[in-house]
């Protein structure tokens, strides 16, 4: 059965939006529409789910992201602020706040920056890191579990897709 066919059988809540926008405007060119709703809709979806494994810890995605993008770095576990906040895409506001909330757990500490007496680096501490280790499994088996009723030809042209769309988003960011 098609997509489309499963879709009029069994409607989602964007066919339904597109369905009335259809009906009210039908000049309205709503393919785009139906795509981004899917895109946002599946975010809100995801978040709690992907949120339950953090609960677990007491942590948060924000949190788990900090403490991940350190431990992915590699020994010595150090990034600079700058660094963390490139690799998060998050306000400078918000990686301010993030690194204060895992800094006074005790998972970061900020250490003097040798090469730049001005700034501080940021350094997963091992209790930090011991807790994303444990962490991070839990959190990759869940998102398999997420995603185990999707067919393997369907999580490859998802990913496939949404890189290239999340190219052309940052390519148009860029200006």
């Amino acid at each position: 059965m098609s997509s489309a066919r499963s879709r009029s059988i069994h409607p989602d809540a964007v066919d339904v939006i597109i369905d009335q926008w259809k009906r009210e405007l039908p000049e309205l060119a709503s393919e785009n529409m139906a795509l981004i709703g899917r895109l946002r809709r599946c975010s809100i979806l995801l978040a709690p789910r992907l949120d339950e494994v953090f609960a677990a810890y007491d942590l948060s995605n924000g949190a788990f992201d900090v403490l991940a993008t350190l431990r992915r770095a590699g020994a010595p576990y150090i990034l600079t602020p700058t660094e963390l906040f490139a690799s998060l895409m998050v306000t400078s506001g918000t990686m301010t706040t993030r690194l204060q909330n895992v800094q006074k757990r005790g998972w970061v500490e900020r250490i003097p920056n040798p090469d730049d007496a001005r700034s501080m680096l940021v350094k997963l501490t091992g209790a930090g890191r011991e807790l994303v280790e444990k962490v991070v499994f839990e959190h990759v088996e869940n998102e398999r579990r997420i995603l185990e009723k999707l067919p393997a030809e369907t999580r490859r042209q998802l990913d496939a897709g949404l890189a290239e769309l999340m190219r052309v988003l940052e390519d148009a960011k860029k200006g």
